[in-house]
């Protein structure tokens, strides 16, 4: 049964009609048979037998007898109109059969093949239509119809995560407006405010040499938050145009320039860090420099929130380069959706020296790179990030 419900159209089709037609010459063959007899019975009410009984008993019963057609004057109006009906059904049962049983056929083939694949989709068609994308096209049939449907579940499958994609963007942009409210606001506030307390208090020759100094010094340091935050929307604005540049690489000698980097981090901030070191001998295709980035920017985070120390881990599984960052602080205290947003500050403090965009970046990279982010807290308490790029 298995067999016969993944046929394809074609051989579908051709067996409905092969044995619709079967079943109606068969119908057809009895119709005849009966018809005939009936027919034979009716003519016999009116032959002379005295006649037939002069041949019987001259040849025997090796002699066939045909008994010929009575006229219809002979015959009475309800014989002459049975007689004619087995006609009609001799003349026409196999033409008559067969147009049934062609239309059953294609009936069938209708019902069984395409009647609940055609439903399904256009349901599927309505409900895209509509934008409604939260559904699945299911249909277990392997055919030409089944193939169809798992195309058009690829379809509405892409099509919900480009929408996602985009309301993703649109969340991003109103973050990216509210952040440049935001961040750029308050240094100009700052830079304001030292500015009218210069122009107050200089023009009053009330204020001393050293102050001026603190006042500008605090002024260089705005002014430099201004031009980090302009290299961070520059940078923002190309990470969808950039383009991945793979090459092989070992991945015991990627290892190591991860570990130099993670040793100089957390020796800068007086942190521990832990290397799980790598002893395969695997080769990896990836984008060293985006994989270098990424490692950066989750090092970067751990070592500004981790307690004591760190743990950093590199292996390939899967075909996935996977690099894991642990650290022994509070952990993340929002979801990973919003953890990965732009801008995002789990401190009001970190406005200070932070845009918030390491972890965003980070996400971006991954994904253009075949693989993804993942957030979590440790058992044990801290933050734990897995950053896997695809590495075949």
């Amino acid at each position: 049964m298995e067999k016969i419900r993944n046929l394809s159209l074609k051989k579908t089709i051709l067996l409905y009609f092969v044995i619709s037609l079967t079943a109606a010459f068969l119908l057809s063959g009895f119709t005849v048979h009966f018809a005939r007899n009936m027919q034979n019975k009716i003519w016999e009410k009116y032959i002379d037998y005295a006649d037939y009984t002069d041949v019987f008993q001259q040849y025997g019963k090796k002699y066939e007898i045909e008994i010929s057609r009575p006229n219809q004057s002979q015959m009475n109006r309800l014989d002459h109109h049975l007689s004619e009906m087995c006609d009609f059904m001799e003349t026409y049962s196999v033409l008559i059969f067969s147009i049934v049983g062609s239309v059953a056929a294609v009936f069938f083939f209708y019902k069984n093949k395409l009647k609940t694949p055609l439903q399904e989709l256009k349901d599927a068609s309505q409900m895209i239509a509509d934008n409604e994308l939260d559904f699945h096209v299911s249909y277990e049939n392997k055919d030409e119809m089944g193939t169809l449907c798992k195309e058009f579940e690829m379809m509405r499958s892409a099509l919900a995560d480009n929408n996602r994609k985009m309301w993703r963007m649109i969340d991003d942009e109103k973050a990216l407006r509210n952040a440049i409210a935001h961040d750029i606001r308050s240094p100009l506030s700052i830079l304001r405010g030292y500015q009218e307390m210069l122009l107050e208090f200089v023009s009053a020759e009330s204020i001393k040499t050293e102050d001026v100094i603190d006042i500008l010094q605090t002024g260089m340091y705005q002014i430099d938050r201004i031009e980090h935050f302009t290299e961070n929307m520059r940078k923002m604005s190309h990470l969808e145009q950039r383009e991945l540049q793979c090459s092989e690489i070992e991945l015991s000698e990627l290892a190591k320039k991860i570990e130099a980097e993670a040793a100089m981090l957390s020796k800068k901030e007086s942190k521990l860090c832990k290397v799980e070191r790598v002893q395969e001998q695997n080769i990896v295709k990836v984008d060293e420099e985006l994989v270098m980035e990424v490692t950066d920017n989750l090092l970067e985070n751990a070592v500004r929130y981790a307690q004591k120390s760190i743990a950093l881990q590199i292996k390939k599984k899967d075909g996935f380069l996977i690099i894991s960052v642990e650290d022994d602080g509070i952990g993340f205290v929002d979801t990973e959706e919003k953890v990965t947003e732009p801008f995002y500050h789990k401190n009001p403090q970190d406005d200070l020296k932070h845009f918030g965009l390491g972890m965003y970046i980070s996400r971006i990279f991954c994904e253009k790179h075949g693989g993804n982010l993942k957030i979590y807290n440790a058992r044990q308490g801290g933050a734990h990030v897995e950053a896997l790029f695809k590495a075949e």
